[in-house]
């Protein structure tokens, strides 16, 4: 009897001893200390670093790139549409090779003329991305606005997803939206360029004499 509960004393030593060499091992990822670390059974997989924000600047629209009459150069009598450009919004996203991503979002308003008339409208918008007078990168696209039956106006709205800046420019750049062609960005009106200058002709020696003056004796 005493030999067997000696037995049994010595098992239930064991036992605590594995127990108590358990968490050592735990700390390598058993579901109890998965659980109690990371709230479930598996460990989750490593977060990327946090990027820092991404440089944002305001959109720029250029002189003459808010509006566009049709046709171009009509009187007011003559118009039979005008396009405006309505409210701009962007965001900028930081990816991790240090690039950005820039989203834009572009409303338009298409207003009939003296001479228009209902119908659908094709609206050109034009984004940019420039660093001083170089374009980084430019998307064009459409978009399409139906003014119906007795209405004076229509609206459309359209967002451009995904336009790339690269690293290198990502501290300092423009977002530059226009309707119609490439906008360009406000610069200095560059220097006219000059003719080249003609030389002026070298004068014969006049073989006449000078008026009033005498024969020679």
């Amino acid at each position: 009897m005493i030999g067997a509960l000696g037995i049994g004393r010595a098992a239930l030593c064991g036992l605590a001893l594995a127990l108590g060499a358990a968490p050592a091992g735990a700390e390598d990822g058993n579901v109890f200390s998965n659980l109690f670390k990371y709230g479930g059974t598996t460990v989750p997989p490593s977060q990327p670093k946090e990027l820092e924000a991404a440089y944002c600047p305001t959109v720029d629209v250029p002189e003459g790139g808010a509006a566009l009459t049709n046709p171009p150069g009509a009187t007011a009598a003559g118009i039979r549409s005008q396009v405006s450009l309505g409210r701009v919004a962007r965001e900028c996203t930081r990816r991790a090779d240090g690039s950005i991503a820039v989203k834009v979002g572009i409303e338009a308003r298409v207003l009939l003329g003296p001479s228009g008339a209902a119908g659908r409208f094709d609206v050109p918008f034009t984004i940019a991305i420039k660093q001083d007078d170089k374009t980084v990168s430019t998307r064009t696209r459409r978009a399409t606005v139906v003014v119906g039956p007795g209405e004076a106006q229509g609206f459309a709205s359209m967002v451009e997803d995904d336009i790339p800046v690269p690293a290198a420019v990502s501290a300092d750049y423009e977002i530059v939206v226009g309707l119609g062609g490439a906008p360009k960005a406000a610069s200095k009106p560059k220097p006219r360029r000059r003719a080249p200058v003609a030389a002026a002709p070298t004068e014969a020696p006049s073989s006449e004499a000078p008026a009033g003056a005498g024969a020679a004796p």
